[in-house]
């Protein structure tokens, strides 16, 4: 468990008078929060991509990408416990069922969620799919067990349709026409069957995220109410299984080379991809089978083309009960994944790939649509952002910043993110420094081409004391 040091990490949330003037207009807009699993900023709207993500590129016109922004812990759980609280918090997956815990035997003492604020100030709070760590939120042997609400007070409605996949667990890693991981080992890697979106999890996922778009807007417009709809997509995450139709953007792609794609030397976070290789791989490993690891690639970016066209799916349905123009919305990643980087296939590490994911943020008058910001911030800074923007309290509790600069000035400055799993890590501009909890560390210049290969530690070590000082004050050890 990492404790939060308040008497050191005091955030102060800023609210510039104006900043968003067309969002004052509408006292009680909307929110639509998009969860995309494993997704790498490998976009075109952060940069020239291979990848084909019309849908989202199309989001990021319209709003701010932010490129370089970081998660709290390279892992499902944690970095979800993240976002929907706005602290840092503990390094597991369980970590929102440990709060739940805390919740039931002292309520009190737990800051409410980002939903239970919303929710709180007189919004509608809708779940749908892989929101919080378990998709539908619930824990149990099929995560289906109502007695035990992974948020609980959080949410209206906190929905997962299984479909064929029978339970929110044969969902979370289902491949087509219902096949359900048992034994990870007899499942393949990856899979593109033939058939539309509803062969897979994810498109039931958004089929009912579109029905619960028709209730919440109905209500919008009768009775005044505001809704806050988180929608949780699970694909790419492993197993990388998606319709044929998205792989066939890839089938003579052209896919750039993996940077630095060598096990590290020395001490590092490197892992052997442990979740990646206990699948069915045919007996190949992609770190000496390229052929292979280009496979493995192309499939991965079918699921994003897969993911991207069910967040299409969504975008259109928003248009289509008018309620667009009065809905913020933010697609968030919530990890990166290694394809080949430092050898590692898989996320859990504390290097760049693992950290970096994703965040969009777009509504009606934004200052500078499609003007990519290139500040540094993190995930902790989405809750007091969102109330920034829908005029509701700032809540005391949270331990990230406004993003109101960046949105209102993407050439504004951002802030040193913190993240932490296997150690802790800070980011700021040029360095990241990884602190063991042995405390040995790693520095890496990123204005170097050797970037995250190349320990600077003993080069700088005024900069290392200085990265290691300012985590030291942000996180209680």
């Amino acid at each position: 468990m990492i404790q939060p040091l308040f008497s050191l990490f005091i955030v102060t949330l800023v609210c510039f008078t104006g900043c968003f003037s067309s969002v004052h207009a509408a006292e009680r807009l909307n929110v639509l929060l998009i969860c995309v699993d494993d997704l790498r900023p490998e976009l075109n709207c952060f940069g020239k991509s291979y990848i084909h993500s019309p849908h989202i590129d199309k989001l990021a016109a319209s709003g701010r990408a932010f490129s370089r922004h970081y998660v709290q812990a390279p892992t499902c759980g944690a970095s979800r416990y993240t976002l929907l609280t706005g602290r840092y918090g503990p390094t597991s997956n369980g970590a929102l069922f440990q709060r739940a815990g805390q919740l039931k035997k002292n309520p009190d003492a737990v800051p409410p969620s980002m939903p239970g604020w919303f929710r709180k100030h007189g919004y509608t709070t809708v779940s749908v799919g892989k929101v919080s760590h378990h998709p539908g939120g619930r824990g149990g042997r099929d995560w289906d067990d109502d007695a035990q609400p992974e948020m609980p007070g959080a949410w209206d409605r906190h929905l997962l349709p299984a479909g064929a996949w029978q339970h929110p667990r044969g969902a979370m890693h289902g491949l087509a026409h219902g096949e359900i991981r048992n034994n990870a080992k007899d499942m393949d890697v990856y899979q593109a069957k033939p058939g539309g979106d509803e062969i897979y999890p994810d498109g039931l996922i958004v089929d009912e995220a579109i029905k619960q778009l028709d209730q919440l807007g109905a209500a919008q417009k009768e009775k005044d109410k505001p809704f806050f709809l988180a929608v949780g997509i699970i694909r790419p995450h492993l197993p990388f299984g998606a319709p044929a139709k998205y792989l066939t953007h890839y089938k003579d792609a052209k896919l750039p080379a993996t940077p630095h794609p060598n096990k590290p030397k020395g001490k590092t976070t490197w892992h052997g991809s442990g979740e990646f290789m206990k699948y069915n791989r045919w007996k190949r490993n992609p770190n000496t089978d390229a052929a292979f690891a280009l496979e493995v690639r192309r499939h991965y970016a079918a699921c994003v083309t897969y993911a991207d066209a069910l967040v299409g799916r969504v975008m259109a349905k928003l248009d289509a009960i008018g309620q667009k123009d009065n809905t913020i919305v933010v697609l968030w990643g919530d990890h990166g994944w290694h394809l080949g980087e430092h050898a590692i296939w898989g996320k859990h590490a504390l290097f760049e790939e693992s950290l970096r994911s994703p965040l969009i943020i777009s509504y009606k008058g934004i200052t500078k649509a499609g003007t990519k910001t290139d500040a540094v911030v993190e995930t902790l800074d989405i809750f007091p952002t969102l109330c920034a923007l829908t005029n509701l309290p700032q809540p005391d509790f949270v331990h990230g910043a406004s993003l109101a600069p960046m949105l209102n000035d993407p050439s504004a400055a951002g802030h040193p993110a913190i993240s932490y799993g296997r150690g802790q890590t800070i980011r700021n501009d040029r360095f990241r420094l990884i602190q063991h909890r042995d405390g040995y560390v790693e520095l890496y210049d990123h204005n170097s081409k050797a970037g995250e290969t190349k320990n600077v530690a003993a080069e700088y070590p005024d900069v290392a004391q200085a990265l290691s000082t300012l985590l030291d004050k942000r996180l209680k050890r």
